[in-house]
Formats: C-alpha cells, sequence, structure tokens
C-alpha cells in the first residue's frame, strides 16, 4: 500500500509540472569584440547578470575585431538574423547614426521600457561623444578609454631620471628620450594607435579643430583641417626623432604595446584600457602620466577625447528582449558594477558615482596612476574642439591618416605633405558619405 502511494504522489507532482511548465527565460544575444582577458571579463559581466535575475539571459558572442563585429552584424540585419546588441567602436558612430531604421536609440529604448536613464550621472566627455545635437545619448558607453603615458622606472633610474616623476611636456619626453637612448635603451619612445594619438588627441588636448563643423557633429559637410601648423610640427618632431631612434614607430593598432612589456622601449603612449594587462605582463616597475602637451599652445592642456566602443541596440527584435536590454543597460550603470569593470580591466568608469565609489574603496590609493585616465578626461570641461569626432567614414579615414604617418616616418614624405594628403584623402571619404546619407 505505501509503495502504491508514494507511485501515486509521484504521478501528481509529474502531472502538475508538466501542465505549469517554468517559463524559459528570454535569451537575448550580444556580438562583442573583446578577446583574452577582457572577453573573460565581458563573460564575467553577462554570468552576473543573468544571476542576478530569472527572466532573461544575455548571450555574449565573440565576432572579431571591432570592424568584423560591425560588418556581421550588417550582414545578419539584411537576413533578419541580427542581434539585439552589437559592440561598436566610437569612430564608427556616425556611420551607425545613418543607419536610422536598423539602430533603437539607447535613450528611447529607456524611455519606452521605463528604466531610470539620466545623461547627467554620465561623464561629460563620455555623453557627448554619443549623444545627438539635441543632448539625448544614442548608445550605450562600455568601454571607455582615453590614451595615456607609460614608462619604465627602471630604466629612468638607469638613465639618472627620476623614476616618480613622468614627463608631461613633449620637451621633457624629448629630453628624456634622448638620456634613455644614450643609457643603452634600444627605443626612447614609442606608441600605438597612431592617428588616435598623434593627430585626434593631440588636436582634442591642444583644442585644436580636427575638423570643420564641431568636428563634424555639427553636420555632413565638414571638411578636415589638421594640416595646421601645430599638428604638422608635432609630426615632424616625431620624424626628426625617428632617425635615431629617440622615437621609434612600432606600427598600427596596438603593436607597439609588447616592445614596451619586454622593456625594448622605455615610454610608451598607449590606451588606458591596457593598463592591467601592461601592468602583469611587465617585468619592472610602471610608471603613468598624462598625455604630453606642447605649452606653447594655448590652451593647453584641454581635454582628452575616448577611443572604445558602445553598445548598439538594433531593431526588429521580439519586444520581450528589449525589455530585457533596458534591464540589462540600467544594470551595467549600477556604480557596483561599474567600479568592479574598471578596477578589473582598466577601462574608465562611465559615471561619476562609479568614479566615486572606486576612490572611496581605496583603489586609487592601492595602485598609482590607476586614476590618471579620468583625471585627464576630465581635466576641463570639453570644448568643441575637445568633445569628440563625429565624422562619417572615419574608420577609412583613419586609416588614410595612419598610412601617410608612416610615409613620414620612413622619411619618404614631409609632414606637411602626408597631412595635406591626408586631408584631402580624407575629404573625399567624407563628400562620399554625405552623398549616401543625403536626408541628414
Amino acid at each position: 500500500m505505501k509503495l502504491v502511494l508514494r507511485y501515486l504522489q509521484f504521478v501528481a507532482l509529474a502531472a502538475t509540472a508538466l501542465a505549469s511548465p517554468a517559463q524559459a527565460a528570454t535569451e537575448i544575444m550580444w556580438w562583442h569584440a573583446m578577446s583574452g582577458e577582457l572577453g573573460k571579463q565581458l563573460e564575467k559581466l553577462a554570468a552576473d547578470f543573468n544571476a542576478s535575475q530569472s527572466d532573461y539571459r544575455i548571450v555574449p558572442t565573440y565576432k572579431g575585431n571591432y570592424t568584423e563585429t560591425v560588418t556581421a552584424a550588417i550582414f545578419a540585419f539584411r537576413s533578419r538574423s541580427q542581434p539585439a546588441i552589437v559592440q561598436v567602436n566610437e569612430i564608427a558612430t556616425a556611420t551607425m547614426m545613418a543607419a536610422k531604421g536598423a539602430i533603437y536609440p539607447v535613450f528611447e529604448l529607456m524611455r519606452d521600457q521605463s528604466e531610470p536613464f539620466s545623461p547627467e550621472a554620465y561623464l561629460p566627455a563620455v555623453t557627448g561623444y554619443y549623444s545627438d545635437v539635441a543632448g539625448n545619448m544614442l548608445s550605450f558607453p562600455f568601454n571607455v578609454s582615453t590614451p595615456i603615458l607609460y614608462y619604465n622606472k627602471d630604466l629612468f633610474r638607469a638613465a639618472g631620471l627620476d623614476p616618480e616623476v613622468a614627463p608631461k611636456a613633449w620637451a621633457e619626453v624629448g629630453a628624456a628620450a634622448k638620456r634613455l637612448r644614450a643609457a643603452g635603451s634600444p627605443c626612447g619612445l614609442t606608441t600605438s594607435w597612431p592617428s588616435w594619438v598623434h593627430v585626434e588627441n593631440f588636436s582634442a588636448f591642444h583644442n585644436l579643430p580636427l575638423a570643420t563643423r564641431g568636428n563634424g557633429f555639427n553636420g555632413l559637410d565638414a571638411e578636415l583641417a589638421f594640416n595646421n601648423p601645430e599638428v604638422v610640427r608635432h609630426i615632424a618632431q616625431l620624424a626628426e626623432w625617428q632617425a635615431k631612434k629617440v622615437f621609434d614607430y612600432s606600427g598600427r593598432g596596438q603593436s607597439a604595446e609588447p616592445r614596451f612589456q619586454k622593456g625594448e622601449c622605455a615610454i610608451f603612449i598607449g590606451s588606458s584600457g591596457t593598463r592591467a594587462d601592461i601592468k602583469a605582463n611587465s617585468k619592472f616597475e610602471v610608471g603613468y602620466g598624462m598625455i604630453p602637451y606642447r605649452p606653447e599652445i594655448a590652451g593647453a592642456p584641454q581635454n582628452s577625447i575616448i577611443g572604445g566602443a558602445t553598445l548598439w541596440v538594433l531593431r526588429d527584435r521580439p519586444r520581450a528582449e528589449y525589455t530585457g536590454v533596458a534591464r540589462f543597460f540600467a544594470y551595467l550603470s549600477k556604480p557596483e558594477v561599474q567600479a568592479a569593470w574598471h578596477q578589473n580591466t582598466g577601462y574608465l568608469p562611465i559615471t561619476r558615482a562609479a568614479f566615486d565609489l572606486t576612490r572611496a574603496q581605496g583603489f586609487y590609493d592601492r595602485n598609482p596612476g590607476a586614476a590618471i585616465g579620468i583625471e585627464q578626461l576630465t581635466l576641463k570641461p570639453p570644448t568643441e574642439n575637445s568633445k569628440g569626432i563625429r565624422l562619417g567614414s572615419f574608420v577609412l579615414i583613419r586609416d588614410v591618416i595612419d598610412d601617410e604617418l608612416e610615409h613620414v616616418f620612413i622619411g619618404k614624405r614631409s609632414a606637411q605633405a602626408a597631412l595635406d594628403q591626408a586631408v584631402e584623402r580624407g575629404n573625399r571619404l567624407l563628400r562620399q558619405f554625405e552623398r549616401a546619407n543625403p536626408d541628414r
């Protein structure tokens, strides 16, 4: 009799389970461009959000570098298999804005889903880059970086330089690099992302226009303007240093970073987002400083501009997914979440609350140099020349600038001729973009 009762109880429980199955979580695809340690941190963010609630499940998928990720999303949209969220680098902002029917602006998403979202909570240098002329944020800031200066304290000591003082002006950088070369360093100074550091951020940090029409924020008819005497003089100085390896060009993208980590180059200018990686892989004491400036240029230093990427929401996904996306973005905005992301990756906090929490936790006291990027980004209120870049096809234009800079560094072209050529080639790309988007 007991066996019969137990069997009936089991049947009843099974019938109840079949009659009311558990509600499956709504899956939300997130295509991204982060590999390695950063990819692991991104996956942890998604996993932590998924564990915080049971209604939605963020599914991150690595799609290659930024260009490959955006290209994959575009092709997927055409076949109606696009993800809800795609990570897009900052210089593709104007290109994404032009795809009006494909994007769901973040300010609209958060408003439609009644999720708290205040642009005032985010750092001005961040909101300005990703907002329209009315101040509406179009995408969600995610991995935000800015270039900073790294230096090898051990090599500074060996060369008789003060290891506790980072060179601030470009003249100081040059003098230090020459001392380091004389002391035996194979390379005094190198840099990653040549255009981003030496044209885009050099212009912003000296309050110089990269282009007309507010660097493109005020219209598609903008024209490039970085072939001015100040930028020309700076690039010419680097070319002069190149001859004696005081400065040594290492290639595009992040190809210079390993040379610094190996102790080959004593001074390195690169993304603040690689700080944790540099610290972990360098077998010497690392020093940090703001990017150098030229004090003879009025208004310098101003503020640097950001790099990195944002999260864009794509249209034509099921309505339930957008509720989950809004919940996820609200989660990412929490001070404790932002502070952890900032501390674990080296990327900058996107909100003032996350910065304040990180400081209160003593992170900056324990990690000297970790606050330099945010201090540099907020050094002064952004101007029309230093709030960012909003130029169509700028991914291609940056390649053009890098190409022309290479001609200078190998001695095939003067700085003036190369920058004039970069402006001419870049303007052709701007006009093509303008013709392709007549309704903007």
